[in-house]
């Protein structure tokens, strides 16, 4: 990557950093879920309102690193209106992302979330950008097990 581009990637980390986008919680009946990273004392709460497979609205909250707080900003944006199934899939070309591998967009637009590919080459800092993606998953399982009790098949299909 040329320094022209580093350096625009660090003003785009730091723009979420700065003025995250949507910072705040969901009281009423979201999905919440608590992550952090011990290591480096990172902490983000992620609530979600999931209704039929699709993520309604996403807000987060908590303290840590410009990488953290950003890829949260970041995650949160990127998944709203998402259906949950696409939601997992753009975190798993996130974490490719983040391990240095090969990754095919596909159908995504990764925009903003491009800004922390660079984090790939400090290991140490991988923990903090994956934090809010991990939550996202952890709810997305969470959400399923509800589904589940709920009365939906085993084979993850709403009853008709």
């Amino acid at each position: 990557m040329g320094s022209n581009l580093d350096q625009l990637y660090r003003q785009v980390i730091m723009d979420h950093y700065k003025n995250p986008r949507n910072r705040g919680e969901i009281t009423d009946g979201a999905l919440t879920v608590n992550m952090n990273n011990p290591t480096c004392g990172d902490r983000i709460q992620l609530h979600m309102i999931v209704e039929d497979g699709i993520i309604q609205n996403a807000k987060f909250d908590g303290e840590g690193c410009s990488i953290s707080l950003a890829s949260a900003s970041m995650m949160t944006d990127a998944i709203k209106g998402l259906d949950v199934e696409k939601a997992l899939a753009l975190s798993a070309i996130f974490s490719k992302m983040m391990l240095g591998e090969e990754y095919d967009e596909g159908d995504f637009d990764l925009g903003d979330i491009e800004a922390l590919q660079g984090v790939a080459k400090f290991p140490a800092r991988i923990k903090c950008a994956t934090l809010a993606w991990k939550a996202l998953e952890k709810g997305v399982e969470q959400e399923a097990g509800q589904e589940l009790l709920k009365g939906g098949n085993e084979d993850g299909k709403k009853n008709a």
